[in-house]
């Protein structure tokens, strides 16, 4: 067994073990591994052990790594287990700028925060005849650091963003603060997923509004018994 397979194991155990403590089952949760610390052959490591959601939060690099993926997933004729191509997620936050590079090579994108950012990417997916998935960043953290709309302003947001045609706004995102203290990390959690349900309580979203895209490395375990439908982990994964 390599290290990262050995991680990966010790991950999936952790939030085998959250599920079990939350009454959950396993399969509602996606493991979506962040690659910006990770060299390649790391990253077609984790996929040959059977990952197919990967992440990146610069933009950079996922045109560089997913151009890279693309062609070992197209070359690998020895390999018969590989999949025919992978999924990528953007979870970094985006410039309007940067939206027509990142479009046309991610399944989700993770971080909208203000409409104007839902607009271009609503523009510019018109002319390309795509209808995006996205999800809203909130920050619930309320750090002035941090990216992402505030608890108080996301319903509105919401509402904008299920106006524009070419956009599926399919769920939340948010980040805990990088602390020790677990009450502060599942507060952060909680509040999310109590948006969550009131936004779909109240109609404000359609049926398609399902994920709940929260907890990372350090905190995966709070944020699977809190209800996360994704988790963004890389560090615990390529880092040990």
């Amino acid at each position: 067994m390599t290290k990262i397979s050995e991680r990966i194991k010790r991950i999936k155990g952790g939030i085998d073990s959250a599920c079990a403590r939350a009454g959950r089952d396993p399969s509602e949760v996606k493991l979506v591994v962040v690659t910006k610390s990770a060299t390649i052959e790391a990253v077609k490591e984790v996929i040959r052990l059977g990952f197919t959601d990967l992440g990146e939060n610069r933009v950079q690099q996922l045109k560089k790594v997913s151009v890279q993926i693309a062609e070992f997933l197209a070359s690998a004729h020895n390999e018969p287990v590989l999949p025919k191509k992978v999924n990528w997620h953007m979870v970094g936050h985006l410039q309007r700028n940067k939206v027509n590079q990142v479009l046309p090579i991610v399944s989700l994108m993770h971080s909208i925060d203000t409409l104007r950012l839902a607009e271009e990417i609503n523009a510019f997916a018109s002319t390309l005849d795509l209808c995006p998935k996205v999800l809203l960043q909130v920050n619930t953290s309320n750090e002035p650091q941090k990216y992402g709309v505030p608890v108080g302003a996301a319903t509105h947001l919401a509402e904008q963003i299920e106006t524009l045609p070419n956009l599926k706004l399919v769920g939340l995102m948010t980040m805990a603060p990088l602390t020790h203290n677990k009450d502060v990390i599942r507060d952060c959690f909680v509040r999310a997923r109590e948006l969550f349900i009131e936004m779909r309580g109240e109609k404000i979203v359609g049926p398609g509004f399902t994920e709940l895209s929260m907890g990372m490395s350090s905190d995966y375990e709070i944020a699977v018994e809190e209800g996360a439908s994704i988790l963004r982990i890389g560090s615990a994964i390529f880092a040990g």
